[in-house]
């Protein structure tokens, strides 16, 4: 019998099937935050969830709590004051195993269904997480809603459904008849079981603790595994809240919610000793080279899907919109503070400029112009403050010093700060342009994750190309762009993307930039260069997360 919950959500499931398909336009999760879409009163209800939530202990009911631990400090310098369980990590992954016995029993049906309730529960509380990421990660208010609630739930749906139909593939039984000639023939009667092969293990990150986290926790829970999410320091609150509503939808449909935990560690030691405990099957991770490469080697007994650092570029050559490339760029590179995984780093310009509809440009003014397009954009507070959010890290404030200092390269653009009236405390920083030559490679040829990026002086267009590509397959890329009036050059750049294996915007001028991901359409991560070996999301994403075993007899 089909399960209650899959029946419920069947258009939903239907629509993303044919999303994926297709790879147009849909989403299941409104992305405006409008009282008609969300309800009238969502946007109060949705605060105040969120302020019940500071300065108090969060109740999870875990197994194995050994005290309370907080900590997060807010980049808008607001107090938040929450305390989070400390669980043995051991008695997480026990309660896990034993709790995935029931999961397995309710068949990918109801998994599914109870996925699909738990992403419609979350997209209820969208406000409520929206400030949670907001005040967390320093992202401004629409991208901490959009980002942080229904597209993060649109790459949670995404896996869902890219589980159902990988797991859908699979016949529950079958009857085998073997032709023996004049003799009976031969007939067995299969069964085929599909079962999860453990703990999944989700490592967020501080800067997009949704977003970053639903693919991994979704395709891991969706194809029977139990499921840790181990949030980053800084940013618990939103797991903290998604985990609760997890447990809460597990324990409403019999389901032992222990299925679903989440541990906040104290120290390293504690994710390194869950990564590589034999019952953790899969690491989901996005963060830094050094400790994903440090998963990668260790956690031999699971697969690990990392998402790592990268120089993500473009290439410009020409523009017969010259304006309108520079404001894209200038959003582009002011967005969140830089603070994207898929923020455009370096831009490619040859030394002999460019040309425009408006003539020649030399390298210098195009310089001057990106800086002067930056500063334009940034010039009404209300625009800067909720495009730039606040700086997250200590860690970004030091490589912005570093950058205005001068050592990285010329300053073309130096980062000043801001003050955000109605955040007194927020650290706020616009982005710092840089300038210098290819062959300064150990200036830019690396990630600095944050606001600044560097116009670098290549010998030509051909010299940009290859310079791009040699950069994303030895250092990494999520995103690349190419800026050309020219066939020839597009096609050039193409192909380069399909050697170093990395997705490529051409010539966006409008409502869309190199550093947005749609859901159901595009693929964020190619897992084929050194900035990540997955990607979110397609079928190898989720169809190694679980096993399928037969048993067969003779009918």
């Amino acid at each position: 019998m089909t399960h209650p919950l899959f029946e419920k959500h069947r258009g939903t499931l239907d629509a993303a099937l044919n999303a994926i398909a297709t790879r147009g336009y849909w989403s299941a999760y409104p992305e405006m935050p409008s009282p008609k879409l969300y309800g009238e009163t969502a946007t109060d209800d949705g605060k105040r969830a969120f302020e019940a939530h500071l300065g108090k202990p969060f109740e999870l009911n875990q197994p194995g709590q050994t005290g309370w631990h907080g900590g997060e400090a807010s980049p808008y310098g607001a107090t938040l004051g929450v305390t989070y369980p400390v669980c043995d990590h051991e008695a997480l992954i026990a309660a896990g195993l034993e709790a995935m016995k029931g999961w397995q029993t309710v068949g990918a049906e109801g998994r599914t269904g109870i996925c699909l309730e738990i992403l419609d529960r979350l997209n209820k509380q969208s406000f409520e997480i929206a400030h949670a990421v907001m005040m967390t990660t320093g992202q401004g208010w629409m991208m901490a809603f959009q980002a942080g609630a229904p597209h993060a739930q649109d790459r949670g749906l995404e896996s869902v459904v890219y589980a159902w139909r990988e797991q859908s593939f699979v016949p529950a039984e079958a009857t085998w008849e073997k032709p023996q000639g004049k003799n009976p023939a031969l007939v067995m009667k299969k069964h085929f079981q599909i079962v999860g092969r453990g703990i999944g293990l989700v490592v967020g990150c501080g800067t997009f603790p949704t977003w970053n986290t639903y693919p991994g926790l979704f395709a891991a829970l969706a194809t029977g595994n139990a499921v840790i999410v181990k949030p980053h320091s800084n940013a618990i609150l939103p797991a903290a809240i998604t985990v609760r509503t997890i447990r809460a939808v597990l324990a409403e449909n019999g389901i032992d919610p222990d299925l679903v935990s989440l541990c906040v560690a104290e120290k390293r030691a504690t994710t390194q000793a869950l990564a590589t405990h034999p019952a953790v099957k899969s690491v989901d991770f996005t963060g830094s080279n050094v400790f994903g490469q440090w998963l990668i080697d260790n956690s031999r007994q699971a697969q690990v899907y990392a998402e790592l650092a990268g120089v993500n570029n473009i290439v410009i050559d020409s523009t017969d919109s010259y304006k309108a490339m520079l404001g894209n760029l200038a959003f582009t590179l002011s967005l969140y503070s830089g603070q994207m995984c898929t923020t455009s780093q370096a831009l490619f310009v040859p030394a002999g400029g460019i040309e425009t509809e408006d003539g020649h440009k030399s390298y210098d003014e195009f310089c001057a112009d990106l800086a002067k397009a930056i500063e334009r954009f940034l010039s009404k507070p209300e625009v800067a403050h909720a495009v730039l959010g606040a700086i997250q890290s200590a860690d970004t404030f030091e490589r912005i010093d570093l950058a205005n200092s001068g050592a990285l390269g010329k300053v073309v653009l130096a980062s000043s700060s801001l003050e955000n009236p109605d955040f007194p405390n927020a650290k706020v920083r616009t982005p710092v342009l840089l300038s210098c030559d290819a062959g300064d490679e150990k200036l830019y040829m690396e990630e600095r994750f944050g606001p600044i990026s560097f116009i670098v002086k290549v010998a030509d267009t051909a010299a940009g190309i290859a310079l791009s590509e040699r950069v994303v397959s030895t250092h990494g890329a999520l995103t690349v762009g190419v800026y050309s009036t020219r066939q020839d050059v597009i096609d050039a750049m193409t192909e380069a993307t399909w050697r170093s294996k990395v997705a490529l915007s051409i010539n966006l001028t409008s409502g869309v930039f190199v550093n947005q991901s749609a859901a159901y359409s595009d693929y964020h991560g190619t897992g084929g260069n050194p900035a990540a070996n997955a990607s979110y999301a397609d079928s190898a994403f989720v169809a190694n997360r679980f096993r399928v075993v037969q048993r067969r007899y003779h009918a």
